[in-house]
Parts: C-alpha cells; structure tokens; sequence
C-alpha cells in the first residue's frame, strides 16, 4: 500500500504537474468558472430578469474565447471547458428571454412554480 502512495505522490508531484497548478493556464479558467456557475444558477429564476444585452454579449464573449482556447498552444482544455459552459447557460436564458419577451411557446418553470405555489 506505501508503494502505491509514494508511486502516486512521485507522479503528480513532477516539476510539470506544480508548473501547471501555479500558472495562468490553470488559474485563469478556475476564476473564470464563475460566469456559467451564476449563469446555470440563473436558470431557475425569474425570466425578467434577464438582460437580453448582456446576455448576448456573454454568448459572444464565450463563444470567441472557447475557439481560443481551443486554438492556443498548449491546448487549453480547462477554459474550453468552462466556455463551453457558459455558451451552453447563456444560450438557455437567451431562449428564455426571447420566449418570454416575444414568443410565448412555453410556459417558463419559474412561472410554473409561482403558480402551482399560489394554487396551494
């Protein structure tokens, strides 16, 4: 069992694993997770809320850099990821915001909640 610790300790404690857990390309997307964590806790709350603006500039925002970090050398797959993300949320609440403002195809779920609430 000791051997399989310290065999498991010597991997990841290379030079190159402490590089990359003290440098922007592991740093900078971990801060950037903020973005789609708020946009995906967003998703449950009130449509009207929505900046369609904001929300937009977001999509594009995200959109432009997970193509960088896609195109960058090495690889950046942790701001890929968190991007991805991001485009993913705010291309839902810019459903929501366009259905809410202009298409009214379905009834939003936290429109749903509030009545199922007040019928109770």
């Amino acid at each position: 069992m000791s051997k399989v610790i310290t065999n498991y300790f010597a991997r990841y404690s290379r030079k190159e694993w402490i590089d990359y857990f003290m440098s922007t390309h592991f740093w900078g997307p971990v801060a950037n997770w903020g973005l789609p964590l708020a946009a995906l806790a967003d998703l449950k709350k009130n449509p009207e809320m929505i900046s369609g603006n904001m929300t937009t500039a977001l999509f594009i925002y995200s959109s432009v850099f997970m193509r960088f970090a896609w195109h960058v050398k090495p690889r950046n797959l942790l701001l890929f990821a968190c991007h991805f993300t991001n485009v993913s949320a705010q291309f839902g609440q810019l459903g929501r915001w366009m259905n809410h403002h202009y298409i009214h195809a379905f009834e939003d779920p936290y429109f749903k909640k509030l009545r199922l609430e007040h019928a109770a």
